[in-house]
């Protein structure tokens, strides 16, 4: 199990940016485990912030839910003043939310999981050509070990 780290992650955008997600907790309730990975631009609230969540858990079946989730805000932009020479402070005006959900049978292999994984990501990507999974990291770890960051 690896312990929870910042994540370093690029968005894509025509002039990449990076962003780093910092290590905020690790909880356990019953047989869930979820991490959370949140930036800190000190020029935004909380709420307004990119994050991410991993959770782990053990359904009754014995099948596992792995799961991440991607939480990008998106803030208003404010343009001007009022007559009194007011400028409301920006607020979120809405969050984009991206979901990745994997459902692991008991018998799979570490194998079995990170070929699901792979090809999911390479569906997603649209990648047409041979890729070398990545095997370390909290999210492979996560998808292929079933095993959450402490």
């Amino acid at each position: 199990m690896s312990q929870i780290a910042n994540i370093t992650v690029f968005d894509g955008a025509a002039t990449p940016v990076s962003h780093t997600l910092v290590a905020i907790s690790v909880n356990r309730d019953k047989n869930v485990v979820t991490a959370l990975w949140r930036e800190q631009v000190t020029t935004l609230p909380v709420e307004a912030q990119v994050s991410c969540e991993a959770r782990c858990e053990q359904l009754k079946s014995g099948v596992w839910r792995v799961e991440m989730k991607t939480i990008v805000p998106v803030m208003e932009s404010v343009s001007g003043q009022n007559a009194a020479g007011y400028t409301a402070a920006p607020k979120v005006a809405y969050v984009n939310t991206y979901i990745t959900t994997e459902y692991v049978h008991p018998r799979s292999t570490i194998v079995n999981n990170r070929t699901a994984r792979q090809l999911h990501i390479n569906a997603m990507g649209s990648v047409t050509t041979s890729v070398a999974a990545v095997t370390t990291g909290p999210m492979p770890e996560l998808f292929d070990l079933l095993t959450s960051p402490t």
